[in-house]
């Protein structure tokens, strides 16, 4: 039997990495993103995170294209109960935001691109000036209809949080299950404090998003190493420039190396340990950057090794 988690409250149970499909009709075309997604899967991934807007930044694309292709590999493998799919509202260009009208029209594009009658997780992408009675409702209404199974918040405030949960708890409606904030090795301070607080406290599950710090973890960004062909070197890159960043990477290289695993392997083993987190989300181009990513699920780290990376990440 594969490794699975509960996500939260609810009752999604999640392989602990989850499949980042942000690449999907981006960097990787539909046959490459059905060979990475067949591998996830034949290797017990069950949780892809997408979103409306992917990936609408990339020339001649509108957003949506990831969720396309998500629905076609669905429809194509006839695994629909297999799979826990996680999309987002309110960053499309054309659904921008968390008003009701948006969030309910959103979900209803979201649901055609997916080819599919209910969404497992859906996110509000980012927070807005919308108050949060009218978000928490029509959340509520979504989940009602039984077209979404749970919510979850994305680039959330820990005040705004706990203002969604107190007000869903108040009315009876369905509450926040999962947060996804950004969360890894070399950016700590964008969850730990009080916003952790408040998923502890409500006992949410965490699910961070660039848990690789667009790729900086992998070690294949090096001071003074060679350029890296890829979308997001520029971001990974400057990690370097700031002290923490070698200091990182000089921790994994060791622990890495004791283990006998990539350094992404043991950047999302640590993220993977922390309390609360269920599933860090990663993706990969290609099958071939898949299975250190997977590794991440299964290794466990000695106390030594996660105060060595505790502290070099400090």
């Amino acid at each position: 039997m594969h490794r699975r988690v509960s996500l939260g409250t609810s009752d999604l149970s999640v392989f602990p990495l989850s499949l980042g499909g942000n690449v999907f009709g981006w960097t990787a075309d539909e046959q490459q993103s059905f060979a990475v997604l067949d591998a996830y899967a034949a290797a017990g991934g069950n949780f892809i995170d997408t979103a409306d807007v992917y990936s609408s930044w990339a020339p001649g694309n509108i957003g949506g294209e990831s969720e396309t292709v998500i629905g076609n590999w669905l429809r194509s493998r006839g695994n629909r109960d297999d799979i826990v799919i996680a999309t987002k509202v309110g960053m499309h260009p054309e659904a921008s935001g968390l008003g009701a009208a948006t969030i309910k029209s959103a979900a209803e594009a979201s649901l055609r691109r997916l080819g599919v009658d209910r969404i497992d997780l859906y996110y509000t992408h980012r927070d807005d000036e919308t108050p949060v009675e009218e978000f928490v409702t029509a959340l509520d209404s979504l989940v009602r209809e039984g077209k979404v199974r749970a919510v979850a918040a994305s680039n959330i405030s820990a005040e705004r949080l706990s203002e969604a949960l107190a007000f869903a708890e108040r009315e009876g409606l369905a509450r926040y299950v999962a947060v996804q904030p950004h969360y890894n090795l070399v950016s700590r301070g964008t969850f730990e404090g009080p916003l952790a607080d408040v998923v502890a406290e409500h006992g949410l599950a965490t699910v961070p998003y660039y848990a690789l710090a667009s790729g900086f973890l992998t070690g294949k960004y090096r001071p003074g190493g060679a350029e890296v062909d890829s979308a997001r070197a520029e971001g990974a890159a400057r990690y370097l420039a700031d002290p923490r960043g070698p200091r990182v990477l000089e921790a994994l290289d060791k622990v890495a190396a004791e283990h006998g695993v990539e350094p992404a392997t043991v950047a999302l083993a640590w993220l993977t340990a922390r309390p609360t987190v269920a599933a860090p989300i990663a993706s990969a181009r290609t099958v071939e950057q898949l299975p250190p990513l997977l590794a991440g699920a299964t290794l466990e780290l000695t106390a030594e090794q996660t105060a060595l990376l505790d502290e070099a990440s400090a």
